[in-house]
């Protein structure tokens, strides 16, 4: 059995300061697509309920990141195939990603008409049925999909399983101080949640495609491997915030102008 002490001790070079920072940062930017939908999911709850189910959610995350980083041999294993159909194979992994694409999809894609519905002036129903319940259980159903991103860059940062954990632990911790503002931000601002909602449609169908391409895969060659890459979609989200804020900043100083008096004839 291994001392506990030289398990920590890693913790304790620069080589494993290095990479707790590297991956502490990278959690929290592949983060952003579970703290948009935890920030437009609780939004449907009354405003003294919201910040429980923020924080109750991202310790949902918290917990379930640490549970899947000791084992992760169960998630390699999950990579291969479980059935064939013709030449493709499917996959433990495949399933979790598809499924958990198409939720996201047709989840994000409710919420997109609701607010379209919202801004003809009419009335949702479906507000009213969302329980706190409901809600915690949209969360830990997309938090256990986007476990997978996390842990899987966990591993490819660091073998070190203190690391990968001090990694999530931290980058969770900034998550919760984070996203009242955040959330806050996104629901405060209508051409921001809609730029966040097109997000994390875009988001379900990569988490689609992956599942296609994985299966794809087994009947090519594994030097052949296709791999999608998800950066394209947060530099579109970036720069699609960027746009909306000089907009918001633009209004801003209109609105400013118009209600300035204007100086009389001297």
């Amino acid at each position: 059995m291994q001392d506990t002490g030289s398990i920590f001790d890693v913790l304790f070079t620069w080589h494993g300061v290095v990479n707790l920072v590297t991956l502490s940062v990278l959690e929290v930017i592949l983060g952003i697509d579970n703290i948009i939908f935890i920030s437009i999911a609780v939004d449907k709850l009354p405003r003294s309920q919201q910040n429980k189910a923020r924080l109750i959610g991202l310790s949902l995350a918290l917990i379930v990141r640490s549970i899947l980083l000791t084992l992760v041999g169960w998630i390699v294993h999950l990579k291969e195939a479980l059935f064939s159909v013709g030449d493709y194979g499917i996959s433990g992994k495949a399933l979790i990603l598809f499924s958990g694409g198409l939720f996201l999809i047709v989840k994000t894609w409710k919420e997109i008409v609701e607010k379209l519905h919202q801004n003809e002036g009419g009335h949702s129903k479906s507000v009213e049925r969302n329980s706190f319940g409901a809600i915690i259980t949209q969360i830990i159903i997309i938090d256990f999909i986007f476990s997978f991103d996390s842990i899987l860059a966990a591993v490819g940062v660091s073998g070190e399983v203190v690391i990968m954990i001090g990694g999530v632990v931290i980058s969770m911790i900034l998550m919760m101080l984070f996203s009242g503002y955040v959330a806050d931000f996104i629901n405060r601002n209508q051409g921001i949640k809609t730029i966040a909602l097109a997000f994390l449609l875009v988001i379900g169908g990569i988490l689609a495609g992956e599942a296609l391409i994985d299966s794809y895969n087994f009947s090519i060659p594994e030097t052949e491997h296709l791999e999608l890459n998800k950066n394209y979609a947060y530099i579109a989200l970036a720069f699609a915030m960027f746009i909306e804020i000089l907009n918001m900043r633009e209004k801003k100083i209109r609105r400013k102008k118009d209600t300035t008096p204007e100086d009389g004839p001297e």
